[in-house]
């Protein structure tokens, strides 16, 4: 049986966004500056599965900026991206809306896995973060980045650090660092202080450099 939900956002944060705030601004004075700049925006996760980890493939190592104009190319020729429109437009027709060859792909076997059955979301609720991440890397172009996406836009699990993000070694070398890149290991001692909120933390951090809220 297909899964279908409307792709639309869900119309209030996650429950824990007030208290993660008030921690996170007492826990560390860099990034309290950051979620003081920001204060009225918070992250408004969608209640669609599929269309979270199609946002997120589209996604893949282009900028915030590049991945929203796919998105909206992808959704004036398809009139909204769902399981049925992405399964019924083909390869060509997708690559024709601005995704890679290996995009549209990806994206067009995602579709078909969720019409059959494939990925039962609903289970994965009583998973913990690595065992959510190790089934869904089993699907084609879903990575672990893809997987860390999906458990802070949708499953809306509070303490992800996603450390292959582009966007959060940028944040974090620019407002920690000097500039200066910063190793795996200093990105993860440097988050310590943010547990159990570092999915919070990540998406204000993502907030510090871009005008445009990202959403997957």
């Amino acid at each position: 049986m297909e899964m279908q939900t409307p792709s639309l956002p869900v119309s209030s944060p996650p429950p824990f966004w007030s208290k993660a705030r008030r921690y996170l601004i007492k826990a560390d004075p860099v990034l309290a500056t950051i979620l003081k700049r920001h204060r009225s925006e918070k992250l408004v996760p969608r209640g669609d599965a599929f269309f979270s980890l199609a946002r997120s493939i589209i996604g893949q190592q282009i900028s915030v900026k590049a991945a929203q104009s796919v998105s909206d190319k992808l959704a004036a020729e398809l009139g909204e991206i769902t399981i049925t429109t992405v399964a019924t437009a083909g390869r060509k027709r997708l690559r024709g809306c601005g995704l890679s060859k290996q995009k549209s792909l990806y994206l067009y076997d995602l579709a078909n896995h969720f019409k059959e059955g494939a990925l039962n979301t609903q289970q994965w609720h009583n998973l913990d973060d690595q065992a959510v991440i190790k089934q869904l890397t089993q699907f084609k172009g879903i990575g672990p980045w893809t997987a860390e996406m999906f458990l802070i836009f949708h499953m809306m699990r509070p303490d992800v650090l996603p450390l292959a993000d582009l966007g959060i070694q940028k944040a974090m070398r620019v407002n920690f660092n000097k500039g200066t890149s910063m190793s795996k290991e200093e990105m993860v001692a440097k988050a310590e202080p943010w547990r159990p909120w570092r999915s919070v933390a990540v998406w204000y951090l993502w907030r510090s450099l871009d005008p445009l809220p990202v959403a997957y």
